[in-house]
């Protein structure tokens, strides 16, 4: 009896709680496009593309000049620097060619500005470098795009699970209710001698499994609203109700294909696009370089003066001709990564189409089962129907009702997880056939 009226206590406290929480209404409008807007993982992969982005632009060095420009200042007596600072100022005279003081000369100071300029021509590993970092970075605009392709998959099945938790509920109080009644009779019924005192403990039993069934359906009603908090990051975790109930969605399953185009398999082939172009320019790598380069020199021996300038300017064919085997190493690693990454590609649509048949089969499990839930549902409410007429008349064992009135119940809560079921592989099976 104390136990009885712990349960009691517990769950008018849980109810209390739950009523005391803001319940507000949501439409699957809105969680998909407040999850558009706030969800971590969709500005995660936005960061991931923008660093891809960052690191293609800095492949325009390969055409682009790089330019700096320095001042500097020096005091010297080394007899080079010192006759080489006075040539360069333009201030040499004939007794600057005296011996003695061409070997022990006077400190002189020497301010120098200078602009340069490196323009590259010829870099062929630096090209095909540019092209892995573009593929790279279309690469993650796509892992971007599937990532919203996922999410939104993902409020769909939230959703869903939101509104199967509250048919959950509603069915349970009603269950609640007719437990309730039924104990009503039993209590009449015990009073007036036509029921044994074990049957009213069995009744007893009955609401009580019904009180902590409901007490559970609204745990789940709590944990799915929060997760579509955590959809939408949204840290208020306030309890939400859905604006339309569990109803069946429509599907046609003909013609349903895993297709190249889908955005991260593209993005799958858009790596391996990456991997080879490395490859090609670690190969590239062994060829000679040819750049341009040029600079204008400004100097002086006052600072920030120009009373002398000079420029230069030409072009430079380098080519490392052997690193130690360094590139050989190289070249031979990023042959192997390209492999790797179409064997990844082949095993990842593979894998993409084993999920389609999978989902396919589950598509007509589901609607198999949604009819025989239908029909099952069916028959226990007219089972139960009748049972409750003939215990209201005396003609029914207090067992029996119970086991139609749990039954019906059962029924009631499979044939909404059916209906779910059926329209969640509809939602899969739209996110893998998804171009």
């Amino acid at each position: 009896m104390k136990k009885h009226i712990y349960i009691t206590l517990f769950l008018f406290a849980f109810s209390f709680s739950m009523k005391a929480q803001d319940i507000i209404p949501i439409t699957k409008l809105d969680v998909l496009s407040r999850v558009s807007e706030n969800n971590t993982s969709i500005k995660i992969s936005e960061e991931d593309f923008k660093q891809a982005r960052a690191d293609y632009r800095q492949t325009n060095a390969v055409f682009l000049p790089n330019i700096t420009a320095s001042h500097s200042a020096i005091a010297t007596t080394n007899p080079l620097m010192a006759f080489g600072s006075k040539l360069n100022q333009e201030i040499l005279t004939q007794n600057d060619f005296n011996p003695a003081l061409l070997n022990d000369p006077s400190q002189i100071e020497n301010f120098a500005t200078k602009l340069e300029i490196q323009q590259p021509l010829i870099n062929l590993d630096g090209v095909f470098q540019r092209k892995a970092a573009k593929s790279k970075m279309q690469a993650m605009a796509l892992k971007t795009e599937r990532t919203q392709d996922y999410l939104a998959f993902e409020v769909d099945k939230a959703y869903m699970q939101l509104q199967l938790a509250y048919k959950a509920v509603d069915v349970l109080e009603k269950a609640l209710e007719a437990a309730n009644a039924n104990k009503k009779l039993a209590d009449d019924s015990f009073k007036q001698g036509y029921l044994q005192r074990a049957d009213v403990l069995n009744v007893e039993v009955r609401v009580t499994e019904v009180k902590n069934q409901l007490q559970t359906a609204k745990s789940n009603v709590q944990n799915a609203s929060n997760y579509l908090s955590f959809l939408m990051n949204d840290e208020s975790y306030v309890v939400y109700t859905p604006t339309d109930d569990l109803t069946l969605a429509t599907f046609t399953l003909e013609d349903k294909m895993v297709s190249e185009n889908r955005s991260d398999i593209k993005a799958m082939q858009l790596a391996t696009n990456a991997f080879e172009a490395m490859n090609k320019a670690d190969k590239m790598a062994f060829l000679p370089r040819l750049n341009a380069f040029g600079s204008y020199e400004l100097y002086d021996d006052e600072i920030f003066q120009s009373d002398a300038n000079g420029y230069l300017f030409g072009a430079q064919l380098s080519w490392d001709i052997f690193q130690g085997s360094k590139r050989f190493g190289k070249a031979q690693k990023s042959k192997a990564e390209f492999e790797k990454s179409k064997l990844e590609y082949k095993q990842y649509v593979s894998q993409s189409n084993l999920e389609l048949n999978k989902a396919k089969r589950a598509f007509l499990d589901a609607e198999n089962k949604l009819k025989l839930t239908a029909l099952a549902l069916e028959q226990s409410e007219e089972s139960l129907r009748i049972r409750t007429n003939r215990f209201k008349e005396g003609l029914e064992k207090t067992s029996d009702l119970l086991m139609s009135e749990t039954q019906y119940s059962q029924k009631q809560l499979e044939y909404y997880q059916t209906i779910f079921e059926y329209n969640y592989t509809q939602a899969y099976l739209q996110f893998l056939t998804k171009e």
